[in-house]
């Protein structure tokens, strides 16, 4: 595990912990580190490994709310930028999730500092650190309400959180929005091109992500058509035609329905 440049002055790193990438973008006059880990004490050793790169108290940014990428927040002085709606959503749904679906780690981390970002984005926002912009763009639901793509023009990077996957299937939570994240996707190709790198995995190009917008779209249109056919989870997964493994896919299949129709106790 080192950092690689993937583009000018712009550094990726992938962790094992969760398998998550982070990337460092330096400038004249600053630096930004996107998304800081899984604890505060993964944030401290994050924090260590982007001394390494000549760089001290950078910006932060986290992409989304989810706790591997923005628990080491705390360990970090620098400002904070995120998604208009991280400051509620670390309030009062990060914390109950993670004891759902990770309960061992929440108990490891239930008394580290969530520090929520502290500048906020809803559409777009620049950071200028001396001889270069990056651009902080917020293309639309998907992975979550709140993902955030971190924009670098002159190096042609963009940093896009788990909007992109590559070391796995995109991964459909209990917080996604499966029949927008098409959308989405094909907003962010329209914006972006160059190197993407991933909140999971190795860094793709634009063929690999218009791949994998394409197969999402698939798995937005295989929700409409079952819940048109009155089909719950289960047998909507029977159907077959599915892109990904059915395990990854059974809360887009519940999402998707809900958000269809969205009456209680559906899907």
């Amino acid at each position: 595990m080192t950092w690689h440049e993937v583009a000018e002055r712009c550094f990726q790193r992938r962790y094992s912990d969760f398998d998550v990438t982070v990337g460092v973008i330096v400038g004249a006059a600053g630096a930004v580190v996107i998304d800081t880990r899984a604890s505060v004490a993964q944030g401290v050793r994050l924090r260590d490994d982007v001394r390494r790169l000549g760089v001290e108290d950078p910006i932060v940014v986290n992409t989304h709310g989810h706790f591997d990428h923005c628990f080491g927040n705390a360990a970090f002085t620098g400002v904070r930028w995120g998604h208009a709606s991280l400051p509620d959503y670390l309030a009062h749904t990060v914390r109950p999730m993670l004891a759902r679906e990770f309960p061992g780690w929440a108990e490891k981390v239930e008394t580290d500092l969530l520090l929520a970002p502290d500048h906020l984005v809803t559409d777009h926002a620049e950071l200028g650190l001396g001889d270069r912009v990056v651009e902080l763009r917020y293309f639309g639901r998907g992975h979550t309400d709140g993902d955030l793509v971190a924009w670098v023009p002159d190096a042609r990077c963009a940093f896009t959180g788990d909007l992109i996957e590559q070391s796995g299937p995109p991964s459909y939570g209990g917080d996604s929005f499966p029949l927008e994240w098409p959308g989405t996707l094909a907003a962010l190709l329209r914006t972006v091109d160059g190197v993407l790198v991933p909140g999971h995995g190795e860094p793709v190009d634009p063929a690999f992500a218009a791949r994998q917008r394409e197969e999402i779209d698939l798995v937005a249109r295989r929700v409409r058509e079952t819940h048109a056919a009155g089909l719950d989870v289960e047998e909507a997964l029977a159907t077959g035609g599915w892109p990904y493994p059915a395990e990854t896919l059974r809360e887009a299949i519940r999402r998707g329905h809900d958000h269809l129709d969205p009456r209680p106790g559906s899907g």
